[in-house]
């Protein structure tokens, strides 16, 4: 994800978990016509109309979505987001391509945080 696209606080990117990576491409690219990239065992990445933002399908036991928020200040982010009410799932980690977080919100929705 080139981050410099995105606006801060805004959705940046989106991950759709499932137990069949190929069936949910098939799905997405078949009734959206979004281009979907296997990039390997478990993991393809989404392009859809520019100014949407891409995500990626990755496998999982259970299907979800799971929206990515971009953040200029991923700390205060996460120190927001217990003060609120919400929980910190996954602290800050680099993933070689970007910074990201995972929390959920009080009702319990999961959010991906990416820094800016």
């Amino acid at each position: 994800m080139n981050q410099n696209e995105h606006v801060n606080n805004g959705i940046g990117h989106f991950d759709i978990a499932g137990p069949e990576v190929a069936a949910l491409g098939r799905f997405y690219g078949g009734v959206f016509d979004w281009q979907v990239d296997e990039k390997g065992p478990g993991y393809a990445l989404v392009g859809t109309p520019d100014g949407s933002p891409n995500g990626a399908i990755v496998e999982a036991d259970e299907g979800s979505l799971t929206v990515g928020v971009v953040v200029p200040d991923l700390d205060a982010a996460l120190a927001a987001t217990e003060r609120l009410g919400g929980t910190v799932v996954m602290p800050a980690t680099d993933n070689g391509w970007v910074t990201k977080a995972q929390i959920t919100d009080p009702a319990g929705n999961l959010l991906t945080l990416v820094k800016a």
